[in-house]
């Protein structure tokens, strides 16, 4: 399926990143956020965006989709096909906004929610027809990362969740539909273990939370960016395999070496302690240059990924390699059209 008109309702970090990724790959979208520099957050997203795309796609990009911004919800999905909401986590907030989509959508329209953890069947529990919503969890930034957890209610049609892989597909994103429903899916589920751990490890004073960091980003954070969790671990299995990784090393579940169970009170002394350390490693940078920052390494390691395989690509790099190609044909297409309108438009000399 192709997106002919997209709605985001919420323009905030993540709601921003759904905005630039759609808008590059060449789609118009209609944004509806009340907050009063909504338009100025997207803007700076989309130029954060547009910079990334442009040293992504070196062949070129499809002509950028139109951003318009709505006065209300109603008026952000007249005539969508597809619309993604993006709103604060709170249910009450999530469940009025999805009636107000609901009530105005038209009546075939995919909806889908960006929520961090609330299940698609709660979320759609006052709707007249849930068969078309379901989560569609991505990760920041959106415009660069392409994991896309896809989380069907209990009354989510088939149809629409083959539409929604389809959807997200078409604009570079790598689907994951998660088969049974739980709070905060897969990804979150895994990033919340580590948090709590971390924050164990901070309070105790064990490490400062740059130290803990760069023990994730030059060390497993590099194995899992290309090969993920269990691949990884069958390798560290040698030629036996996982089977030899699970024996040798599955007696360490029992011994003592997370405190994941016991969750530190999270306080104030907690959070200035975070904060303090947070500042002293990263306050040098403002959150657009540390964005910047982000966007450069994010695509550098995609690139390298690519190159990999004899230049097939490997995991991220593979499909990498395909969508930037893609982003140049659609490129090629629109300078064909505007060579063959210029050719129309030329004045015949006279003989």
């Amino acid at each position: 399926m192709t997106i002919k008109k997209a709605a985001c309702i919420g323009g905030g970090v993540i709601g921003g990143g759904w905005i630039a990724r759609l808008a590059l790959n060449g789609i118009d979208v209609s944004v509806y956020d009340p907050h009063p520099e909504a338009k100025r957050k997207v803007d700076e997203v989309m130029a954060n965006a547009r910079r990334a795309y442009t040293r992504m796609a070196v062949k070129g990009l499809p002509k950028e989709g139109k951003v318009t911004f709505a006065g209300s919800i109603a008026e952000a999905v007249k005539g969508a096909d597809f619309i993604q909401e993006s709103v604060p986590e709170r249910l009450d907030v999530k469940l009025k906004t999805i009636a107000e989509i609901e009530a105005a959508a038209p009546a075939d329209a995919l909806i889908g929610s960006s929520t961090s953890g609330f299940k698609a069947t709660d979320m759609a529990r006052d709707m007249a027809h849930p068969e078309r919503f379901l989560v569609a969890h991505p990760f920041n930034p959106v415009y660069l990362l392409p994991i896309n957890e896809i989380v069907p209610g209990e009354k989510t049609g088939k149809a629409f969740v083959e539409r929604a892989r389809e959807v997200y597909t078409s604009i570079g994103m790598k689907c994951v539909v998660i088969n049974k429903e739980i709070d905060a899916f897969v990804g979150n589920r895994l990033l919340e273990a580590a948090w709590r751990e971390a924050l164990w490890l901070i309070k105790d004073g064990i490490c400062t939370v740059e130290e803990l960091d760069d023990i994730m980003r030059y060390g497993f954070g590099l194995r899992w960016a290309q090969m993920g969790m269990f691949q990884t671990y069958r390798i560290a299995g040698g030629e036996a395999g996982m089977r030899h990784f699970m024996a040798q090393f599955g007696p360490a579940l029992a011994w003592p070496w997370t405190k994941l169970m016991d969750v530190p009170e999270f306080n104030d002394a907690l959070v200035d302690m975070v904060a303090t350390q947070s500042d002293d490693q990263s306050g040098q940078w403002s959150i657009r240059e540390l964005e910047r920052i982000r966007d450069e390494n994010l695509i550098g390691i995609m690139e390298a990924l690519a190159k990999a395989e004899k230049g097939k690509g490997w995991g991220a790099g593979e499909l990498h390699n395909a969508y930037v190609k893609r982003l140049g044909k659609e490129a090629g297409k629109k300078s064909s059209k505007a060579a063959e309108k210029a050719k129309a438009e030329k004045p015949r000399k006279k003989k």
